[in-house]
């Protein structure tokens, strides 16, 4: 009876050896991003490039409907500032909602958090986007991340006509080290033509107080959404707010913990619209898409992520772009989770 009690037990010793071992082996393959290279990025980008076909580009703006379907590009700018980059990178397209988050930025850091989202929300929705949701009821957008939320942000940014403008283009340009970025003057023209949804939330608020100014902050807007970056200028911005404001290069003019966690806390709360709360379970990464086609993802403290691909699923997110985050995340445990 001792004798197989003690093989029991040595048995068992062995197995819970062995599992604690390939845990520890897992964590490692898990965590260990410095194995991280292009040809990794590029087996997730091919794994997951067929997504197109079961999403559709945005053409309710008539020229993002112009985009290649088949366009993708995957980049990553790890914890050194290193750029690893994989597919059609030099690909150009439109910011659209993901240029909220650098409006926000300069917003706060001209008129503090507590101006700014005293009319403003920091909820998150079930409902998409371009929502009026509450805006008819306690007058005040639900967040930033949302059309209302940023149109409202971008009014709140100090500076006649197209300043405001600039200053959002000009911090994108710096975050980026790209002085070429620029908007497109045909999506613009494109989204002020057929904005009429964003139009009425501008004059809601403007009836309830919120904005005082005329159509030209609605139009900054429409030409912060315009500007055109590539995958890479996303991975740019999302180690930018992963690490502090701090650029890729080391560049620390902005550093700024306590608004590179506010802008995170946006984008893991609503910033990819009502997908949000399935997203942060299932990926866990402070995240911003736009329906140009792009993420940027960040990564707390390690590095920024970002993917293009036009073709959206329902919520207006990248199709193929989010398969390629979660592989990513998965295979290297980022999950803040």
């Amino acid at each position: 009876m001792r004798k197989n009690s003690f093989l029991f037990s040595a048995k068992g010793l062995c197995i819970a050896a062995f599992l604690s071992l390939n845990t520890v082996m897992y964590a490692q393959k898990t965590a260990d991003i410095s194995t991280l290279s292009e040809k990794t990025l590029s087996n997730i980008l091919e794994k997951n490039r067929g997504y197109y076909t079961q999403g559709k580009v945005a053409d309710y703006i008539p020229e993002l409907g112009k985009m290649d379907a088949r366009a993708i590009a995957f980049s990553v700018v790890d914890k050194n500032g290193k750029i690893l980059n994989t597919g059609d990178v030099h690909k150009k397209f439109t910011m659209q909602s993901i240029s909220k988050i650098i409006a926000l930025m300069i917003a706060v850091n001209e008129k503090g958090e507590a101006n700014v989202f005293d009319k403003m929300g920091y909820f998150g929705s079930e409902k998409p986007f371009n929502h009026f949701s509450n805006l008819e009821t306690t007058g005040k957008p639900l967040n930033p991340m949302m059309n209302a939320g940023a149109i409202l942000t971008t009014s709140l940014i100090s500076g006649e006509g197209e300043k405001p403008f600039l200053k959002v283009l000009d911090m994108v340009r710096y975050i980026t080290k790209n002085p070429d970025i620029d908007y497109s003057k045909s999506v613009y023209e494109s989204e002020k033509a057929t904005g009429h949804r964003n139009r009425g939330m501008f004059y809601l608020m403007k009836n309830n107080g919120l904005i005082s100014g005329n159509e030209d902050q609605l139009d900054n807007y429409f030409k912060q959404c315009s500007i055109e970056l590539t995958a890479e200028d996303l991975a740019k911005i999302g180690y930018f707010f992963a690490n502090q404001c701090v650029r890729f290069d080391g560049d620390s003019q902005y550093k700024n913990a306590d608004i590179a966690q506010l802008i995170e806390s946006q984008m893991l709360t609503a910033g990819m619209y009502e997908f949000s709360g399935e997203y942060s379970r299932m990926v866990g990464l402070p995240s911003k898409s736009g329906v140009g086609g792009g993420i940027t993802v960040s990564v707390p403290g390690k590095m920024g992520i970002g993917v293009f691909s036009p073709a959206l699923d329902q919520h207006g997110n990248s199709l193929a772009g989010y398969h390629m985050i979660l592989d990513l995340v998965k295979q290297y445990s980022l999950s803040i989770f």
